[in-house]
């Protein structure tokens, strides 16, 4: 199971939202290529950065951070804002590995497809992040009328094969993973689910790899705060 600590960006700073809500912002640090690299230098194979101003249709300049970060020893699985072709492609253009699509799947599901075909299934991840039971969309603001697992199923059968999933309500709060509906998902529709929100306590990620389901889980706000190291996260997704 992969681990992929989480590197939202913000206004050029590294900051975490609770709930996605970006008037409940903490600010981590001034320097996210500095923050990759500590990530990289503790063992980081994968990060996951997330672009909140192009999720909020926000003016910003995390393409050029994304730029810097790719010149590191490390892959990228970049979302937030990805929402048509153009900027799929930008995003690859500076660096991306994986692109992590949320609003144009749910707007338009065929264009996954057509995502696929460009880069890959492997360049490729839908983002099934839901609020209620739905899938939520536009940087969680709106509410969709699918459920993860009847959109994940339907993504699947267009050739999608990585999916992140995020329970929105446990993102950025330490109130641990949402194992039960993480797991399901991965199961009914075949997609190799990443687990996203609410990691808490290398409890979750052991859960997570026992599974045997999951494929990944992203971690933020527990690694920001200390409550422990990328170190013990990638030793406890090994199984020991």
């Amino acid at each position: 199971m992969i681990i992929y600590p989480a590197i939202d960006l913000r206004a050029g700073k590294v900051v975490r939202l609770r709930e996605g809500d970006p008037r409940r912002q903490t600010i981590f640090s001034d320097d996210p290529v500095s923050t990759a690299q500590e990530w990289i230098d503790q063992g980081a194979r994968w990060v996951h950065m997330v672009n909140l101003d192009g999720a909020f249709a926000e003016a910003n300049d995390n393409l050029g951070i994304l730029e810097a970060v790719a010149a590191l020893d490390v892959k990228i699985q970049f979302t937030g804002g990805l929402r048509d072709m153009a900027a799929l492609r930008s995003a690859r253009d500076a660096g991306a590995d994986r692109l992590a699509i949320g609003t144009m799947a749910v707007r338009d599901p065929a264009s996954v497809a057509k995502a696929i075909e460009l880069f890959g299934a492997e360049g490729i991840c839908v983002a099934l992040d839901a609020r209620g039971g739905k899938v939520v969309t536009h940087g969680w603001t709106e509410l969709s009328d699918y459920t993860p697992i009847a959109l994940g199923t339907r993504l699947r059968e267009m050739g999608a094969r990585h999916a992140l999933y995020t329970d929105v309500k446990r993102d950025g709060g330490l109130s641990g993973v949402n194992i039960a509906d993480t797991v399901a998902l991965a199961k009914r529709t075949g997609l190799r689910v990443i687990a996203s929100g609410g990691v808490r306590a290398l409890a979750d990620i052991e859960q997570l790899a026992d599974s045997r389901a999951v494929a990944g889980a992203i971690i933020g706000m527990a690694l920001y705060q200390r409550k422990f190291t990328l170190a013990d996260a990638l030793k406890a997704a090994r199984g020991g």
